[in-house]
């Protein structure tokens, strides 16, 4: 699909005067460089235009990386020479043209063996001080970090705030949209709800596991707003391809806001009669009639008696701008209000498997799909009654203040116009993708 971004410049920002950046001015100095000895950018899938980017030194996470692999690169390419300068010496000095008589027999060198010994130690012991150095500076997680939750399921990521707690009754959450404050460091509890995950979004830090039955707490941080990819990197199914997340960096004035109005959020009551309050009461009740699900079994709305934890939170998916974990993502001006963008969402509410293989949503079509292993028969609503659905699953906005996409650059943007905002809003041919 064309992806569409909004700019607003890219802001170098100021970096946080906390511990990790001791050695900032040199990191500074040797970032850009580094940054492009690896500027290779992955695309991040079929769907999405926006890249995977490395050698990001905006977070500081990655600048400590980068100081301490500066001097195991170096190390290495001192060593890489004068091994190769020994051997072709060697080679050159006794080649058997130069040489006729026998060589001469000896046991050993002990001061030859001894230096090929304390060599290798004393390089080893200098990078593994360096290495504990570095985890003492990124692995601590202070009192004071930003905590956010996160759950990695086959093939969506959910992300909650344990700290906020929502005023209609549990946590603040968002599905496939990390929402993150700027210049402070944010302590991200990993973990995983079926197999092994991999949270990688390297424009904020470097991979984690996500691991069944397993919590690990880690930082990252970025000291500039902005839009970045994240992707899963650990094969996980059938869909690992397009298990993808956006992450959303805010300065802390707009994240405050963004918290403040995602702790008041309660979802719109519909009008009565309107599609939405019609698309309300099969979200919750489903439609017994014909077999179809309700969508509220699986999924959370803010504010509703929706509780669903088997899926991704939609409480502000009118906000969102991606579908099914990022494959495709609704970034035109009038976002899931354009005709193509209404067409995706259809589309994936009647009929998830079929686009995304390994999609645990049922079908609405009566298509049979797979529940625990086993085939299931699908309900069946009708192409009213899922744009119905559909009109008020794009009802649940967070107000226009708290809209985080609002003038939040794109960074790693494939478009060749990156600083103009694209038109339309299309994904590219069927591709197996996320959940919602």
């Amino acid at each position: 699909m064309n992806t569409i971004h909004r700019h607003s410049g890219q802001s170098q920002g100021t970096p946080p005067p906390h511990g990790r950046l001791s050695h900032h001015k040199l990191r500074r100095t040797l970032g850009p460089a580094l940054a492009a000895g690896l500027g290779v950018t992955l695309l991040s899938g079929c769907g999405s235009q926006q890249l995977i980017t490395f050698g990001d030194m905006a977070s500081g996470y990655n600048r400590e990386v980068a100081f301490m692999s500066i001097f195991a690169i170096a190390l290495s390419i001192i060593i890489f020479v004068g091994v190769s300068y020994a051997l072709f010496f060697t080679v050159n000095k006794f080649r058997e043209d130069k040489h006729t008589a026998e060589p001469a027999q000896f046991h050993g060198n002990n001061r030859l063996e001894i230096i090929l010994v304390v060599v290798p130690v004393i390089i080893v012991m200098f990078l593994a001080i360096l290495t504990v150095r570095s985890m003492a500076i990124l692995n601590p997680v202070a009192e004071t970090s930003t905590k956010i939750d996160v759950l990695g399921r086959q093939f969506w990521w959910n992300f909650s705030y344990p700290e906020t707690k929502a005023d209609a009754g549990g946590t603040v959450a968002n599905g496939n949209e990390l929402i993150m404050p700027t210049k402070q460091d944010v302590a991200l509890t990993i973990t995983s709800g079926d197999v092994i995950h991999g949270f990688w979004a390297p424009n904020v830090g470097g991979q984690r596991a996500a691991m069944p039955a397993t919590l690990k707490t880690w930082n990252v941080d970025t000291d500039r707003a902005g839009v970045y990819q994240g992707n899963c990197s650990q094969l996980c199914g059938g869909s690992h391809a397009n298990m993808r997340y956006k992450v959303v960096a805010l300065d802390q004035e707009r994240y405050n806001t963004f918290l403040a109005a995602a702790k008041a959020y309660k979802a719109p009551e519909p009008v009565a009669d309107s599609p939405e309050a019609r698309g309300y009461e099969i979200f919750i009740k489903g439609k017994p009639a014909t077999g179809a699900l309700a969508c509220a079994a699986c999924h959370r709305v803010q504010g509703t008696t929706a509780a669903g934890a088997a899926g991704p939170d939609l409480s502000f998916f009118g906000t969102r701008r991606t579908l099914g974990a990022g494959m495709w993502e609704a970034m035109t001006p009038e976002h899931w209000e354009a005709p193509d963008a209404k067409a995706e969402l259809h589309a994936w509410i009647k009929h998830s498997p079929l686009v995304k293989p390994g999609s645990l949503m049922p079908t609405y079509d009566g298509s049979e799909y797979l529940a625990a292993g086993k085939k299931v028969k699908g309900g069946v609503l009708t192409d009213a009654e899922i744009d119905d659905v559909a009109a008020y699953l794009r009802s649940l906005k967070l107000p226009e203040e708290a809209n985080y996409w609002n003038d939040t650059p794109v960074y790693g943007s494939s478009d060749a116009a990156q600083n103009a905002p694209a038109q339309t809003a299309k994904t590219s041919s069927p591709t197996p993708g996320g959940n919602q």
